[in-house]
């Protein structure tokens, strides 16, 4: 029975306790690590998406994504303290309900972390093109050279995005070569981002452009658009949800953890309270100051966000300027408050910092698929060690490489979509896990017990499939089907050299603590 092939609790921690991983992380390191994984392209680029569909509503929308993501996070929190293993919610899937679905989570994370670091990069070339090349060089790069084709979303004249591509590449290479971020550098791109936001919330909340008017109506496409159309505050939440996503890489840093049952929860749950309350002031900045109203399309019902529609209106001088037509929303904003060279340094702070959180999605991602790689459901060529840079650099380059791709030619708001879809089912599918571990591992001890899981549990498996059916058909639509693909490509590979089919059920996990870099940012 394929159900029937569980890697138990007890291998998996065994495994885990040979490992040569110093456990060196604080709980105050790990949370300044679940800020940087989180605050990225979510808060500095997908605020303008998120105004699109919502309006002023986006301030409720940040809200909404945030309470899902901290009733997930409190699942994450005790599967990720009882098993401090690499996987994340593929080796938690494996544990309780099998090697099928725990193939499909893995799948689904193998689309999360390769599209959201897609989804990065375009946010960056954002930020690159507008603040370095514009502001202070004075060069304009030309749409061909700087946007994704207009029929895809992109921008008039459009045919690639040539700085997503390139800081794509940079940073794969890097990966291969085995160059990491250290906790230091780490614990600075994380103070440059706090500090950019922060300066943001006191310039533009006390502001004399600040107005209440601008937030009425508060919502013009209503709270909840109706299910497969991505508008409204409902459909903005499940965009921005990608603004929170980067909390789940924390869990991977618990095998460099000291007392992973009590530092891991706090790790996650604190850094996910922090950017709630920091994403919902830069909200009400933003708003307030320069208006968020959406651009409506017929019936009333705003123009989907990343649509060739959209782009047709921005390039429109009456709307050029408005917060939801900007690549570099924030920087935008203080530019058109009078604080022009703030939003520069706000630009080059983003500049600065996004690269590292390409670096981290793209370090996550690989990890799945050695991980996968490892226990025979993929090629072994995949989990392949290069001789002198100790990383797994095949599966590194094939995923730049489609990173690269993606960055080229789809926009920011499409690619976080996208990203969401395989994010809130892997979601969903650690909090069914904590539920059923409740019932199978009632006896093993848990320093950390989600509360009120009866009660937590569901709420996240809801509130996961709610977010889902909110996203623009399109979206919900490529997880089928890449999971279909992904069910034909186990039936002929992984089902027949499963290490788990093959009795093997013990998998040396040190070859995966040998690895360089680590944990980016945790060293």
């Amino acid at each position: 029975m394929i159900f029937g092939r569980i890697k138990s609790v007890d291998a998996i921690l065994a495994t885990a306790e040979r490992k040569s991983l110093h456990r060196t992380l604080g709980a105050f390191q790990l949370t300044l690590f679940g800020i940087g994984c989180v605050i990225g392209t979510g808060i500095f680029v997908l605020t303008a998406a998120g105004a699109q569909k919502a309006g002023p509503g986006l301030m409720l929308a940040f809200a909404i994504a945030g309470a899902i993501c901290i009733v997930a996070a409190l699942c994450y929190a005790e599967i990720a303290s009882m098993m401090p293993v690499a996987g994340s919610a593929y080796t938690y899937t494996y544990s309780v309900m099998g090697e099928l679905l725990a193939w499909t989570v893995g799948w689904a994370l193998i689309l999360e972390y390769a599209v959201a670091a897609s989804a990065v990069a375009v946010g960056w070339s954002g930020y690159f093109t507008g603040t370095i090349l514009n502001q202070f060089l004075g060069i304009h790069l030309p749409a061909a050279l700087s946007s994704a084709p207009l029929a895809l979303g992109g921008a008039p004249g459009g045919i690639i995005n040539l700085p997503a591509v390139l800081i794509s590449l940079l940073i794969t290479w890097l990966l291969m070569i085995g160059t990491t971020e250290s906790a230091r550098v780490n614990a600075v791109l994380v103070l440059i981002k706090v500090t950019a936001l922060t300066a943001f919330i006191v310039l533009t909340l006390p502001s004399g452009e600040f107005s209440t008017a601008n937030f009425n109506p508060f919502l013009p496409a209503g709270l909840f658009g109706g299910f497969g159309s991505g508008v409204g505050a409902v459909g903005a939440a499940a965009t921005i949800f990608f603004a929170y996503v980067g909390f789940d890489a924390v869990s991977t840093a618990a095998e460099e953890t000291k007392n992973p049952q009590r530092n891991v929860p706090i790790g996650l749950i604190g850094s996910l309270l922090f950017c709630t309350i920091f994403y919902i002031l830069v909200a009400a900045g933003a708003v307030g100051t320069i208006g968020g109203q959406p651009i409506m399309g017929p019936g009333g019902i705003p123009f989907p966000a990343g649509s060739e529609e959209l782009a047709r209106q921005c390039a429109m001088a009456e709307y050029s300027q408005m917060l939801v037509c900007s690549n570099e929303a924030l920087a935008h904003v203080l530019r058109e408050i009078g604080f022009g060279t703030v939003g520069n340094l706000l630009g080059i702070a983003a500049f600065v910092a996004l690269p590292s959180v390409i670096l981290i999605l793209l370090f996550g991602q690989t990890r799945i698929f050695f991980v996968m790689s490892r226990d025979g459901l993929l090629p072994d060529g995949l989990s392949k060690i290069h001789p002198k840079w100790k990383t797994p650099y095949v599966v590194t380059a094939l995923t730049g490489g489609a990173v690269a791709f993606a960055a080229a030619f789809l926009p920011v708001g499409k690619l976080a979509d996208i990203a969401n879809a395989g994010t809130l089912y892997a979601f969903m599918m650690v909090a069914i896990a904590v539920m059923m571990l409740r019932r199978t591992e009632a006896a093993r001890v848990r320093s950390f017990k989600t509360p009120m899981l009866w009660l937590v549990g569901p709420a996240t498996i809801l509130g996961c499939i709610f977010l889902f059916f909110n996203l623009p058909f399109e979206a919900m639509i490529v997880l089928p089907v890449w999971g279909a693909i992904g069910l034909v490509i186990y039936y002929l590979y992984g089902y027949r050299n499963s290490h788990m089919g093959r009795g093997i059920e013990e998998v040396n996990e040190a070859t995966l603590g040998d690895l360089e870099p680590k944990v980016p940012g945790t060293e």
